[in-house]
């Protein structure tokens, strides 16, 4: 298996490269045992996408569009989706490990209630979307995502990443982001900065995280008030 590194954190990627493996196109991702493994979906352009109770296991998904994507108790292992398309997605109750989501978009999107271990986002557009009840067991890397108005919700992302990423008006809610990385970010517009107990940050972004509760208490600063007189 191939690893990659961000700061403290190594991933281990999905090995489809490995010698031997070969992966079959394949029509649909539906399939009457619940198993689809050792695949390859790409160039599907579709009016919606609706899984539930079923494991997709070592593959590549690459140039999907749908305009609706709904997966349910869906477990993904040693998966690559690559400039996917999937829309207004919702994804609930689900297992990801050894999953790449690369130049994704997957604006608007609600995603509750995942179990993430070593799962890349990179290159992803994730505005808008809902983050609730999701559970870091293993590395979790967002790398030059943007993440505008995007929440999280009671979530558990201790010892997450964010690299190089977009975080305005990022919201970060109740939720466990003990060892949460967020060096190299700028903070200055995040909601919730109450909430970030015991992450990672840079010195330099001290200036940040202080504007943005500034910000978010809304207070007024005398001179402003003095200046009206």
């Amino acid at each position: 298996m191939d690893e990659i590194t961000f700061g403290r954190v190594s991933l281990t990627l999905p090995g489809l490269d490995e010698p031997g493996l070969y992966l079959s196109n394949v029509e649909s991702l539906e399939n009457g045992r619940g198993i689809v493994q050792d695949f390859q979906y790409t160039g599907a352009d579709l009016r919606a996408l609706d899984l539930a109770d079923v494991q997709l296991l070592t593959g590549r998904i690459a140039d999907l569009r749908a305009a609706q994507f709904r997966l349910s108790e869906v477990r993904v292992n040693s998966v690559v989706f690559d400039t996917a398309d999937l829309g207004n997605a919702r994804w609930s109750d689900s297992k990801l490990s050894r999953v790449v989501f690369r130049n994704c978009r997957v604006m608007g999107a609600t995603l509750a209630g995942l179990t993430l271990e070593d799962v890349l986002f990179d290159n992803c557009r994730l505005d808008y979307c809902t983050f609730e009840k999701n559970r870091a067991v293993g590395p979790v890397v967002f790398s030059k995502c943007s993440l505008t108005e995007a929440s999280f919700f009671d979530c558990d992302l201790s010892g997450a990443v964010f690299d190089d990423c977009v975080l305005r008006r990022t919201e970060f809610g109740k939720g466990r982001y003990q060892g949460t990385d967020l060096r190299g970010n700028d903070l200055s517009a995040v909601f919730g900065v109450a909430s970030l107990s015991k992450v990672i940050v840079d010195r330099v972004q001290q200036a940040d995280m202080a504007h943005a509760l500034l910000s978010e208490l809304e207070v007024t600063f005398g001179d402003v008030l003095d200046g009206d007189r």
